[in-house]
């Protein structure tokens, strides 16, 4: 994704933007990797949680470009939404399972 986009930026744009787009992206997939890897299923979740911060990050560096550079990025953002439906269902499934509760003002 993250290479093609980079044809179609700048030449000065395409590292600063680019580099931390293809961080960001990368980190998806080696945290759920990492985290499938894991001890238990709370190590797992929480590394599913690392993954979609970071694709939320890769949301985020996508719409930036398109902003300040009038570049498309739709596809770009389709195939990001494709990755976060599963990834929330299975945390959703992890956190059912396991009845994660999450952090309100009452418990912290």
């Amino acid at each position: 994704m993250s290479y093609e986009l980079a044809k179609r930026l700048p030449k000065d744009e395409r590292f600063a933007l680019i580099d931390q787009l293809k961080r960001a992206a990368t980190s998806v997939s080696l945290n759920i990797a990492e985290g499938s890897a894991g001890q238990n299923e709370k190590v797992f979740y929480n590394f599913l949680c690392i993954a979609q911060r970071s694709l939320f990050e890769t949301i985020a560096i996508l719409i930036l470009i398109e902003r300040l550079f009038g570049t498309e990025v739709k596809n770009e953002l389709e195939k990001c939404d494709m990755v976060n439906k599963p990834l929330s269902g299975l945390k959703r499934s992890l956190k059912e399972g396991r009845k994660v509760q999450q952090p309100t003002a009452k418990n912290q």
